[in-house]
């Protein structure tokens, strides 16, 4: 675990000192036209807890005003027919892996220094010991409004949060067996699909999945953020970062399946906590994909090796250049507009791979046979 690596979820990113002990952030902020045909795929073989996603093309991405430059161009994607999970892992289906496997969290070690060292600018700090030990990033509402582009105000380092521990060592799980595990990096994401004998989608069937069969909507049910009055996700509702007025019933994390699902049956596809990808992330992937069909088949993101095109206003920029990021997608119970709206199946965000937050989890797919 990074202590400088904020997490890349809300708003457009500003580099600040932070007050945490000698850490330096980087923080990346957080009509239904027609449906796509159903596959004849047989579902009689869908695995327990996943639906079959039929295979098809869609446009990824979007062009819309309201959609950020590493959203563009908006483009035609063809997937094959894939499982997904239906809801977000939760905490009783992680602590059974934990359980079988004696797996040890990114958080729950100490940080490596020396790692730390090469995502970090030349010449920072070493921090002070207690920052190296094991902990994680765990969102603290402000006193009151707060410079929206500083993101260091509202995360914190905690020494002890850990997915048992979500916002640290005062806090566990006890209760919230049915709510999607959090305080998991890419590591322990991939980790868990593995022993689950599943994978983590790709980012092109995440939000194919997430469109649910509609094309070009704004949110996985529509183009109206609340239709006929009715809340659809759980977002921050009130003046963010320091006053949740819980309209949609929950202040933090919601049990999975607390709303309606999308048009394939899947639930939170919006908002709750964010769903890491197995995609590495780079703010210019859309923009290099479009017009090449040759990667527009089962697009699998570029490689580590790849270059990356600096695009001005990344949401989510690297912390020096070349820094890996995973993609991440969904938004969480911290997104609302105007600060962000990162719930759109088309926005998309990187985050460090061994960042973990109060809000970030996973849901794992499977190759449809």
């Amino acid at each position: 675990m990074n202590p400088y690596n904020f997490p890349s979820h809300l708003h457009n990113p500003r580099i600040t000192p932070i007050a945490l002990a000698a850490l330096l952030a980087l923080l990346p902020a957080c009509s239904r036209t027609g449906i796509i045909s159903s596959s004849d795929a047989t579902r009689a073989q869908t695995p327990s807890g996943m639906a079959l996603i039929p295979a098809g093309s869609f446009t990824m991405g979007s062009d819309a005003s309201y959609a950020l430059p590493n959203e563009k161009p908006a483009h035609s994607v063809t997937l094959d027919a894939f499982y997904i999970d239906t809801h977000d892992v939760t905490n009783a289906d992680f602590a059974k892996f934990v359980a079988a496997t004696h797996y040890v969290t990114v958080a729950e070690r100490p940080v490596d220094w020396e790692e730390v060292k090469k995502q970090v600018p030349p010449g920072t700090p070493k921090p002070p010991p207690e920052v190296l030990q094991p902990g994680s990033l765990v969102f603290v509402a402000t006193r009151g409004p707060v410079d929206l582009r500083d993101a260091s105000a509202w995360w914190q380092w905690v020494n002890g949060a850990d997915w048992r521990h979500p916002e640290g060592p005062g806090s566990n799980i006890e209760g919230r067996e049915n709510h999607p595990v959090v305080q998991v990096a890419w590591e322990d994401a991939n980790a868990y699909a593995k022993w689950a004998g599943k994978r983590l989608p790709t980012e092109a069937e995440w939000e194919y999945a997430a469109r649910g069969g509609l094309v070009r909507a704004r949110y996985p049910w529509g183009d109206e953020f609340q239709p006929g009055g009715k809340f659809m996700a759980n977002t921050w509702t009130g003046d963010f970062p320091y006053r949740n007025d819980a309209d949609d019933g929950f202040a933090g994390t919601a049990p999975v399946g607390s709303f309606p699902p999308n048009g394939y049956g899947l639930y939170d596809m919006a908002g709750n906590v964010w769903n890491w990808c197995s995609d590495v992330y780079h703010s210019d992937t859309f923009a290099a994909r479009a017009g090449n069909p040759a990667l527009s088949h089962n697009p699998r993101g570029p490689a580590l090796s790849d270059p990356e095109a600096p695009m001005d206003n990344d949401p989510s920029p690297p912390t020096v250049p070349g820094a890996e990021r995973r993609v991440i997608k969904g938004g969480s119970y911290l997104c609302s507009p105007p600060s962000s709206e990162s719930y759109r199946p088309s926005a998309r965000r990187g985050s460090p791979p061994d960042t973990a937050t109060t809000d970030m989890g996973l849901r794992c797919a499977k190759d449809a046979e």
